[in-house]
């Protein structure tokens, strides 16, 4: 059986073409798309200026992807909150809605597990299922809005999977986030993590967006940074950095460098002096993330004494530092954590 065309992932040009294709007005692919994009309709029957014979046709030769929402966990602490969402074939991602001062933040995924295998990481244990559309992306951000009743003004690419892994459709997701016709968020409202695919670290440089790259770094030695990310083992460190001081020079944009902090792994004087010497001279950020612990490892948080005195010494050095407020920790604040024990709870 042939598979329908997903409306939801493409642009304005793409959804003309179609519709002028099925025989229809072009003027009517502006009107679905205000649909999907503006007012985030669950069904082709809410698209009530379009006539039955064309809902009705959409219906039989079109797919209009929408995530269900399968549980919600809110913090009792600071009202952070973590969305399992079910995809159409049964797969389940999840996404994090945060309160900041400055405007709400999502936290969406980008695949439906991840092949990079990080050891700290929940959403790598089960490996890589299969990458997200555009549309599934983007959905995590309308059902959210949707259910909190909060324009969202923040978005980071960094829940489960490796956005750089699923890059074309990363792409697509970028260009229907920023468009005027949908939610017209700012390319500087948007954060993309990677753990390091230079490749395609390069490929985004030279489309000279103005989205923030982020570095999961996490180690300050090639050595250790193989220890912790396998990924390590296909990019040198210097690869790597080379690539970031590479997507500065094309776009403008200093790169974050996150570094989760375990305990009596990567926490040194000695770690802080390491990372201090690679970072000099990339005019970056640096993240500090305390690990969050999972059933799975053994890793612990360092103590926030030991914390404190890591970024004292990293900021005597000259570089820029912050240690990422922990939001969520008492609703399975990690990647993956929420799906997996979802998973397990199934299986019982």
């Amino acid at each position: 059986m042939e598979e329908k065309p997903d409306l939801k992932s493409m642009n304005l040009r793409e959804l003309e073409a179609w519709i002028q294709a099925a025989g229809e007005k072009k003027f009517r692919a502006k009107q679905i798309y205000q649909w999907l994009h503006e007012k985030h309709v669950t069904s082709f029957d809410e698209m009530s200026n379009l006539s039955m014979e064309l809902r009705e046709k959409l219906k039989n030769h079109a797919s209009l992807p929408v995530l269900r929402e399968e549980l919600v966990q809110v913090s009792k602490i600071d009202g952070t909150r973590k969305y399992l969402f079910a995809l159409e074939d049964g797969n389940m991602i999840e996404s994090v809605w945060m309160r900041y001062r400055h405007g709400n933040s999502v936290c969406v995924s980008s695949q439906v597990g991840c092949r990079m295998g990080c050891r700290f990481c929940a959403s790598t244990l089960d490996g890589l299922v299969r990458n997200l559309a555009p549309a599934e992306m983007l959905e995590q951000i309308y059902r959210i809005t949707q259910s909190t009743g909060e324009r969202v003004s923040n978005v980071v690419v960094m829940g489960s999977g490796e956005p750089l892994d699923n890059y074309d459709n990363l792409l697509k997701f970028v260009e229907l986030l920023t468009d005027e016709n949908g939610l017209h968020i700012s390319q500087r409202n948007l954060t993309v993590s990677t753990c390091g695919l230079v490749p395609k670290m390069r490929r985004l440089a030279d489309k000279k967006l103005q989205i923030t790259l982020a570095l999961s770094l996490h180690a300050s030695t090639q050595e250790k940074r193989m220890e912790l990310m396998p990924v390590a083992k296909s990019y040198e460190l210097t690869e790597v950095l080379d690539a970031c001081r590479y997507y500065f020079e094309k776009t403008g944009r200093r790169v974050t460098f996150e570094y989760s902090l375990v305990g009596g792994v990567n926490d040194t004087p000695e770690d802080a002096d390491r990372l201090a010497a690679l970072l000099g001279d990339l005019k970056g950020h640096v993240n500090l993330i305390p690990v969050n612990p999972i059933r799975e490892n053994a890793y612990v948080q360092p103590g926030q004494r030991h914390i404190s005195e890591f970024k004292k010494r990293l900021e005597q050095s000259g570089l820029n530092v912050t240690v990422r407020r922990e939001m969520g920790r008492d609703i399975d604040g990690a990647c993956g954590q929420l799906r997996r024990r979802y998973a397990g709870l199934s299986l019982r």
